[in-house]
């Protein structure tokens, strides 16, 4: 075996300390068993992104258990799951990345699968979850912005929401000479792909805990990416701007020859109070989604750091 690892697997933690032993008790096998079948090496990158609970006391005991393979990345607050992410492509040393969700729904034992298809010669390798254990407001819901995003954005990913992903170190490099405030990594690697695949994967119920994502924040992600890679929305607005002019140029005509022929209604006076409303709804909604691309742009070019390390467990 060469001294450098080939594969490095990043899991973002925040408030997990209910389900980290189980964690560590099937991911270091599986990696192990990994390791043995295909004569490699592995780290694994771990970043507590801010965690209130025990979860950074019990990443450091892990890292003190297998120091050989294990590298903690600390923020001194929370930056959120893709900032996490960010931070562990800096500090992982493989060849082969593969990122991992700390709540034990993909399970580790997968990984073995992702690592085949990146020895295959795949530079990025997606996951479907097969079986999934969701609930099915959050499944609906996944696929409804699968589907808007793929016809907005053009990038193909049958299960956006799944984080068992894996890149070759080539997508990676490039994905972090990108400045983006905001983004949505799997998106973003995607881009950069020459030979990309997906696979299906098992899907588990949470080990403890809920998830971390509250409907606001899963909205969030879905404007990041929507508006991180496609400027289509603001030119459907424009396009719907148009034809609402339009209509109600149309309208006004039709309501000033009625007001010749058959004199004042007082009924009309309703219909255009409908049409106000309506009107002033559209307005609001392309204020707000003008608000984001700008919004992105203020985060932009205040350049400040994505995220923070406190500090860094590692061999030396």
């Amino acid at each position: 075996m060469s001294s450098a690892p080939l594969l490095s697997v990043i899991i973002p933690v925040y408030n997990e300390a209910e389900g980290l032993q189980a964690l560590f008790d099937r991911l270091y096998p599986a990696l192990d068993q990994v390791a043995q079948a295909q004569g490699i090496r592995y780290e694994i990158v771990f970043i507590n992104d801010g965690s209130k609970d025990r979860s950074a006391a019990m990443l450091a005991n892990q890292f003190e258990k297998r120091s050989d393979v294990t590298r903690v990345v600390l923020f001194n607050s929370n930056f959120g799951q893709h900032m996490a992410i960010m931070a562990g492509f800096e500090y992982a040393n493989g060849e082969y990345i593969v990122t991992l969700d700390a709540d034990l729904q993909n399970p580790p034992e997968e990984i073995g699968l992702l690592v085949q298809q990146l020895s295959a010669g795949h530079d990025y390798v997606g996951t479907i979850r097969s079986n999934r254990k969701d609930t099915w407001f959050r499944r609906i819901a996944s696929i409804a912005m699968n589907r808007l995003r793929e016809k907005l954005t053009k990038i193909t990913m049958t299960d956006q929401g799944c984080m068992l992903r894996g890149y070759h170190r080539r997508i990676i490099d490039l994905v972090r000479q990108c400045d983006e405030s905001n983004t949505f990594i799997p998106a973003l690697a995607y881009t950069f792909a020459n030979n990309p695949t997906e696979i299906q994967v098992k899907h588990e119920e949470r080990f403890a805990g809920e998830s971390k994502y509250t409907l606001y924040q899963l909205i969030r992600l879905n404007f990041d990416l929507v508006t991180g890679f496609s400027v289509m929305p603001l030119q459907l607005f424009s396009i719907l701007g148009m034809l609402l002019a339009l209509g109600s140029g149309t309208l006004f005509l039709l309501l000033l020859i009625r007001r010749f022929i058959l004199g004042s209604e007082v009924e009309g006076v309703f219909t255009l109070f409908a049409l106000t409303f309506f009107l002033i709804g559209v307005m609001l909604f392309g204020l707000g989604l003008l608000g984001e691309y700008i919004g992105r742009i203020y985060q932009q070019v205040r350049e400040r750091p994505r995220y923070v390390v406190q500090a860094v467990l590692e061999k030396k």
